[in-house]
């Protein structure tokens, strides 16, 4: 896929995102705020009884890239193990998006899995 789709799936998770919403019953819950710019993001999973991520959802506000991105973590990280979620890396999510992300846009492209990585701090 060339970068100019990228673009389009990036806007298309952000005018229509998937899984956002909050879960009432979670495993892992985990948040994270942008300084720089103020966005804000929950990211909930569920596992079911196999171990695996049965729901990933997120609640936020903020920009294209960290709105996209999350909604497009949410669709990666279902049927995963908790070890496969710990074995993410920012590589996986800059891979994920598509695009180049310029420095000053890295804690956007990140907040989701940063959001992920707290909520996998608190589970045991």
């Amino acid at each position: 896929m060339d970068e100019e789709l990228y673009k389009e799936n990036i806007l298309d998770h952000y005018r229509n995102p998937h899984n956002k919403d909050a879960l009432d019953v979670y495993d892992v819950r985990g948040g994270g705020v942008n300084q720089t710019c103020g966005d804000e993001l929950e990211f909930f999973v569920k596992f079911d009884e196999e171990g695996k991520v049965a729901q990933a959802t997120f609640l936020g506000s903020g920009c294209a890239i960290s709105q996209a991105g999350a909604s497009m973590l949410t669709d990666k990280v279902k049927g995963m193990t908790l070890s496969e979620l710990k074995l993410l890396a920012p590589g996986d999510i800059y891979s994920m998006l598509g695009i180049h992300i310029s420095p000053g846009r890295a804690n956007c492209a990140l907040l989701s899995y940063r959001a992920l990585s707290d909520g996998l701090k608190h589970h045991e």
